[in-house]
């Protein structure tokens, strides 16, 4: 199982990208950060339709796309433990899609596996990179009997 975590916008030093670097070092499972962005000055809705072909076309053949948005489902650590286990399982890659500041297309949301959601509040989508990145070094965790998850 590979791991890439497509997301909108560059980020510069800082302590998102701190908080992304502490656990992505620490997951063993192949993990990709691509970042995408459109240098062109677009209005919003046209430039969420062309960050979505970006990030669409970031995810390999047959890979697994889940989609981050607010609306999504909201899991259980260990339940995200247990889809992230059964991808593995199953030998598949998984892409993570993460929008920018304006979210994503409509078009991602439709052509995701799993649209997932991270709680109900708004969070920034730099920071989204790095919560992310603890849950899955937390289902890492789990699926592998380690206490760093505690219930």
């Amino acid at each position: 199982m590979r791991l890439v975590i497509a997301t909108a916008g560059r980020w510069k030093k800082g302590p998102e990208r701190d908080l992304f670097e502490h656990f992505a070092k620490r997951i063993t499972y192949p993990l990709e950060l691509r970042e995408i962005e459109e240098k062109k000055k677009l209005k919003p809705a046209a430039l969420k339709a062309r960050e979505a072909e970006l990030l669409l076309a970031q995810v390999s053949a047959g890979a697994v796309i889940v989609a981050l948005h607010e609306g999504g489902k909201t899991l259980s650590s260990t339940a995200f433990a247990a889809k992230l286990g059964n991808w593995r399982d199953q030998a598949r890659d998984v892409a993570f899609l993460i929008g920018g500041a304006d979210g994503l297309d409509d078009a991602v949301i439709k052509r995701a596996d799993w649209v997932m959601g991270l709680g109900t509040m708004t969070w920034p989508h730099l920071l989204v990179r790095g919560m992310l990145t603890e849950q899955i070094y937390r289902a890492q965790c789990i699926l592998a009997g380690h206490p760093y998850h505690r219930e």
